[in-house]
């Protein structure tokens, strides 16, 4: 029998045939959620192809785990949770997370601020991924996915404050490589002029 098209199916329907074992309907699952999700691994990611593993990863995940479903949210917000604990753990386990649980001081002033860039988002994320991987996690867990820092510091474990502080030092560090970036542009330009 031939499933719908991904875009007709329910979600329901959608997980109904995956647990079943249907390829058809694992495979527009995947088609449904892969490309923001391949996105939300992106930002947590040093390269492409270490985005791209995470992602396979978690939807090994996501199928082993699927018959646990509950429905309690969207099935979309649920994959997402599993990609993001995926690329946490990758991180780890890859040594790039050495967060400390060291008491740190936190602006919140900073918390105002807003970034206000013209640059683009393949850029930005280039940035994203520069930064140092604490910092990089506490940052997108913060201002991307919409974690508190309470939330954050048990994903991570860590003090509710210290990854404040680690926030903040990401978003400084931020502003100041779009600053290094506005500077270059600059001098590209004088030196054009």
């Amino acid at each position: 029998m031939k499933l719908k098209p991904a875009k007709d199916l329910s979600e329901e329907d959608l997980i109904k045939g995956a647990v079943a074992g249907k390829r058809e309907a694992q495979h527009q699952l995947y088609q449904r959620y892969a490309g923001k999700m391949l996105a939300v691994s992106k930002r947590y990611a040093r390269t492409d192809f270490e985005a791209e593993d995470i992602l396979q990863d978690a939807f090994l995940k996501v199928f082993t785990y699927l018959k646990n479903f509950k429905g309690e949210c969207p099935l979309e917000f649920w994959v997402k949770r599993i990609v993001i604990n995926t690329a946490l753990k990758h991180q780890h386990s890859n040594r790039h997370l050495t967060v400390t649980d060291q008491e740190e001081e936190w602006d919140e002033a900073s918390e105002q601020e807003n970034f206000d860039s013209q640059h683009g988002y393949e850029e930005l994320l280039q940035l994203v991924r520069e930064l140092p991987p604490r910092y990089q996690a506490v940052f997108n867990l913060y201002a991307i996915e919409g974690f508190s820092h309470k939330e954050i510091g048990e994903m991570l474990d860590i003090t509710e404050s210290t990854s404040k502080s680690q926030y903040s030092r990401a978003r400084a560090s931020l502003r100041q490589a779009l600053q290094n970036l506005e500077n270059q542009y600059h001098e590209r330009v004088i030196g054009r002029g």
